[in-house]
């Protein structure tokens, strides 16, 4: 098979990809960002869905006349309407629309949707429907964990390593029947031999367990003790998704509530021949390792890291903004460049700071404003230096403190870097 994987840069399109092309087949990656997936060796179809070129099949048809199979692992689980619309449908519709007649398509959507319950979920049945009328299959599959982590599995490890208590959403009696994602590559070459029909399947793990036993078993995996299991209330972590929406928190969102609440547990397909492997046989396959360790016990920190950066620079936007002409002659620096030109540096630079804040706050482009923000510090640290040396020996550490704000800034860029 010649496969066009649609996503290929994400947590599950990715393990996709590597899938198929270790059963032998032939992959085309294709994601916004590819230059990754080209130093894993794949060929590449660089395609950003979010822009309107993209939802033209003429965009495609150049890319697509040898493919035999796609397989769509794109998706947006928090996003507004035209974002999802355009990842849900108007870039797979044009793609669809450009292949070859006998191309098979496979889409990867999600259980616990016909609800309704989310934008995600409204977009995603949508989705299924326009794959069905180029007779293509849905695959709707449970929790896809790995070997590696991302999103909620990385959640879901960083809540089992917390010390002395285990947080659970009302108890943790969730069911859900994980899938492992090389399991799920094994079903989903098993369907796409499959003739051509508007088909749709679940798939899930061997074994049900719920969200108590899953977070107890990743502890365990570890090697932590045993945790006091902490209840979270639905109405707290109702406010709590409702805060993740703001700060763009990936997982802990109020999307990802509404389907936990909707249920996690896939029913499997008779028509299913694979027979994917339940959570503890699959999580006891290996030992965890220190990157396992370290993304477990980082995971908070890194939050915290940024939520830090941001009140630092919106706090120091609004002294920039705030403060008095006569305090910038008392610190010495007016002395050197002159009242009013240190009053204009003053609050242009706490209108920078503000908007460095508000980006770093909202988690926009993190290694963008990675950037900026080493860039400012250094630029600030560089131009104090030249107009006050003195300001080094200031008692509380005065210039020296920016050079751990520094590393906070670099261990947050680090930690930002996902995938």
């Amino acid at each position: 098979m010649r496969v066009l994987v649609l996503g290929a840069d994400g947590f599950v399109g990715r393990h996709i990809a590597f899938g198929l092309r270790s059963a032998g087949h032939d992959v085309i990656a294709s994601a916004r960002r590819t230059s990754r997936l080209e130093q894993m060796g794949f060929q590449t179809l660089k395609a950003d869905l979010l822009d309107p070129k993209s939802h033209s099949s003429h965009f495609w048809s150049a890319h697509v006349e040898s493919v035999t199979h796609v397989v769509n692992a794109a998706g947006l689980l928090n996003a507004g309407k035209a974002a999802m619309e355009a990842v849900h449908l108007k870039a797979p519709r044009a793609l669809y629309e450009a292949l070859p007649d006998d191309a098979k398509i496979l889409l990867i959507s999600a259980i616990s949707i016909d609800e309704g319950n989310s934008l995600f979920a409204t977009t995603r049945i949508k989705g299924e429907k326009l794959v069905h009328q180029f007779d293509g299959i849905a695959l709707r599959p449970g929790l896809v964990l790995a070997d590696t982590s991302y999103g909620g599995s990385s959640l879901a490890r960083a809540l089992a390593a917390l010390p002395w208590i285990t947080p659970l959403i009302e108890g943790g009696a969730q069911k859900m029947n994980p899938i492992h994602a090389s399991d799920l590559t094994e079903v989903i070459i098993e369907l796409m031999q499959r003739p051509k029909a508007a088909e749709t399947f679940e798939i899930g793990g061997a074994e049900t367990i719920t969200q108590a036993e899953m977070l107890s078993g990743y502890r365990k995996w570890l090697g932590l003790g045993a945790a006091r299991q902490l209840n979270i209330p639905r109405g707290v972590a109702g406010m709590m998704g409702k805060t993740g929406d703001l700060l763009n928190l990936g997982p802990i969102s109020s999307t990802f509530l509404s389907m936990m609440d909707a249920g996690a547990v896939a029913k499997t397909s008779p028509q299913i021949q694979t027979k994917p492997r339940g959570f503890s046989d699959f999580l006891w396959k290996r030992p965890a390792g220190t990157q396992d360790i370290w993304q477990a016990h980082l995971y908070f920190p890194a939050l915290l890291a940024r939520l830090v950066l941001a009140l630092m620079w919106l706090a120091s936007g609004l002294i920039g903004l705030l403060y008095p002409v006569d305090g910038l002659v008392a610190l010495g620096v007016a002395e050197n460049l002159g009242a009013t030109q240190a009053l204009l540096l003053a609050r242009g630079g706490g209108c920078i700071d503000l908007l460095i804040g508000w980006a770093v706050f909202r988690g926009w482009r993190p290694m963008l404003w990675g950037w900026v923000q080493l860039g400012m510090v250094a630029g600030y640290t560089l131009g104090l230096t030249v107009l006050d040396p003195a300001l080094w020996g200031l008692p509380f550490g005065g210039l020296l403190k920016n050079l751990p704000i520094l590393v906070l800034i670099l261990f947050h860029m680090t930690l930002s870097d996902e995938r």
